[in-house]
């Protein structure tokens, strides 16, 4: 918005040139969510008490968590709203890719919104079924994968990290293949949700990273230098990124040990669809599984753990999934858990970004 009411009077105040630069843009947006997250947190813990919308603890989880029973839950508003404001504030509102990733967050964030409410509901950790929530996650995914298909300055090759020389080209078949990479990770970080502060951490950290990989990606001479592929218009999302940092940051000031507020699924299912929406559109889909290390282990416990529970009677390779509840039993504190977590999070983000220069 603000670009488009104040870059067109540069003609006469030339200071007003600095909007049509992404990294000017993405440092205001970061501060701007960050200054919402920050200003009104508190306003929606009171509300949301007021309301008594408070946390149901699992009964099979570790008993250390029944004292978080009754925190303020569903603060993941107070991130969406801060990142879709600090959007609209600061993105080129003419990007296709910027209203396609709208589009993921709202209705992922509706999606969350609808498990939580039920939650509240019925008073009891359980909201939508698994299969009512993955059916409405996939039919969005299958929606963002048909329009990328259908938009011209958008191909469906895929980029392989090590490889740039590889490009597999899907065809059609890229419809399923990003409704999987988005649907998958929206519910990689909604199982990483599980300690204060250890989703947002990570998701912070991925966001970042994906600030300079859109940046990159939509930037012509630096991805012909890097050999990556040119996504004309990508790097709008860079500003979208700044903003989730932002925003991640400010809420990590409450939601930090000991949580004054969670997140709930209206935050971690369309945070999760926001960074995989992203790794499609940057054409670095395959690398979001270094970007999002933490998110992939986080899932992948889980599913070993059920099958491996299946297949062997009852026996189980962890003693709690998904894998951060494992730590917690063995003694670890809930702060150390989720640090260590953090710094892994820093490190495959870094890692991530050196593939860059690996040919």
């Amino acid at each position: 918005m603000l670009y488009h009411l104040l870059y067109p009077l540069h003609t006469i105040i030339s200071a007003f040139n600095v909007f049509r630069y992404i990294t000017f843009r993405t440092i205001y947006a970061t501060v701007t969510a960050l200054l919402i997250s920050l200003f009104l947190g508190p306003w929606v813990i009171r509300k949301l008490r007021g309301y008594q919308i408070g946390q149901y603890i699992r009964d099979d989880g570790p008993a250390t968590h029944t004292k978080k029973t009754g925190t303020p839950t569903m603060g993941g508003l107070l991130i969406l709203f801060a990142i879709i404001v600090a959007t609209l504030l600061w993105s080129d509102l003419s990007n296709f890719f910027v209203w396609t990733v709208l589009l993921v967050t709202v209705s992922y964030g509706i999606i969350g919104f609808l498990d939580d409410y039920l939650m509240q509901a019925r008073k009891h950790s359980k909201g939508l079924t698994v299969k009512s929530k993955f059916l409405m996650q996939m039919g969005i995914g299958l929606l963002a994968g048909w329009l990328l298909y259908r938009c011209p300055e958008f191909d469906t090759h895929i980029s392989i990290p090590f490889l740039k020389g590889m490009k597999p080209h899907l065809g059609w078949a890229y419809i399923p293949f990003a409704a999987f990479i988005i649907v998958g990770t929206s519910n990689a970080v909604n199982l990483t949700d599980g300690l204060d502060g250890l989703a947002i951490g990570p998701v912070t950290v991925a966001a970042a990273t994906y600030v300079l990989l859109s940046y990159v990606t939509g930037h012509a001479t630096i991805a012909d230098y890097l050999q990556i592929q040119y996504v004309p218009g990508s790097g709008e999302l860079a500003v979208m990124c700044g903003a989730i940092v932002g925003a991640g940051m400010g809420f990590l000031w409450y939601n930090t040990y000991p949580a004054q507020i969670f997140m709930g699924d209206v935050g971690s299912l369309p945070l999760g669809g926001i960074l995989g929406t992203v790794a499609v559109m940057t054409k670095h889909e395959i690398l979001l599984i270094l970007v999002g290390g933490i998110f992939v282990i986080e899932a992948l416990s889980v599913i070993f753990q059920v099958a491996f529970f299946k297949v062997s009677n009852g026996h189980r390779i962890f003693r709690m999934a998904p894998i951060h509840h494992h730590f917690e039993l063995k003694g670890w504190p809930e702060p150390k858990v989720i640090v260590r977590f953090w710094i892994i999070a820093i490190l495959l983000g870094l890692l991530s970004l050196s593939t860059l220069k690996l040919r």
